[in-house]
């Protein structure tokens, strides 16, 4: 497996002090996602939990729907110029009867916010793809557990705490305890760590769950707890106004600045129950 961080030299300037010393950071390496042996997608992100990337992302794009769907998968030979297994391709084998994403479409997922598509468009793409009523959960979230949620995210980042650029993702229970957490260079990696571990283990859908982000809240999060029947999205910063609109139109509680003693409550507001 690739190193989840490496070391390197840096010229460290605090004021008047300049020194030469290695200093740790994450590392980033490719991940090619290949289906019966075609590829499929490749992704940037922090080895480990790789298998969990994968079902997470086949899950959230709408590939499958559960681990019944995914026949086999493993690392296939991809070696570095010593002749080394780098650990950067996973072939996954789908489930007899589970239909195979058209490879000639130039992108077949959902995008991000940053690709530029139709707004309205995408909202209706989720909605029809996703299986899961997430407008129906009676989750109720007090409002003292929803703010310790940042606090217990950042207590449990052991690989941000040694480089300090990992974004962090954690699934959480509406009484505060934390039943998985993924660290990753991208914050839409380390959702689909979370929601894969959720998937390998047939936990879909993540019913009654709250889903705590280190960033923002992008489109693409919101998509992907939708994706999983997440009826509670948190994040330490903003949301995008995509992400607003998709949370509203599925039936997601979406939470921002979720920071301190305080926070943004941007849809399906009733979730969260204030203090009398």
């Amino acid at each position: 497996m690739g190193r989840v961080t490496s070391r390197t030299p840096v010229l460290r300037i605090r004021g008047s002090q300049h020194t030469t010393r290695p200093d740790t950071v994450a590392a980033e390496e490719p991940l090619e996602i290949r289906l019966a042996g075609k590829p499929l997608a490749v992704t940037m992100r922090t080895p480990g939990d790789d298998f969990d990337l994968v079902h997470g992302f086949l899950a959230t794009e709408g590939v499958i729907a559960g681990h019944d769907d995914v026949a086999g998968l493993r690392y296939c030979d991809s070696v570095d110029a010593d002749g080394r297994n780098t650990y950067n391709v996973v072939d996954v084998d789908l489930a007899a009867g589970v239909p195979i994403p058209d490879f000639g479409l130039e992108r077949n997922f959902y995008t991000s916010s940053s690709c530029g598509v139709c707004g309205k468009a995408s909202i209706d793409a989720i909605r029809t793809k996703t299986t899961f009523d997430v407008t129906a959960d009676e989750v109720r979230l007090p409002l003292e557990v929803l703010l310790a949620l940042p606090d217990a995210l950042r207590a449990e980042q052991q690989v941000f705490e040694k480089t300090g650029g990992l974004h962090a993702a954690g699934l959480f229970t509406a009484t505060g305890e934390l039943g998985a957490l993924r660290e990753d260079v991208g914050r839409h990696n380390a959702v689909d760590k979370v929601i894969g571990d959720a998937v390998r283990e047939g936990r879909l859908p993540l019913a009654g769950h709250v889903l705590m982000v280190s960033g923002r809240a992008s489109f693409e999060l919101t998509q992907k707890a939708a994706m999983a029947g997440i009826p509670v999205l948190a994040a330490v910063s903003a949301p995008s106004s995509l992400a607003v609109e998709l949370a509203r139109e599925v039936g997601i509680t979406l939470v921002g600045f979720l920071r301190g003693d305080g926070c943004n409550v941007y849809t399906h507001t009733g979730r969260v129950v204030l203090p009398d």
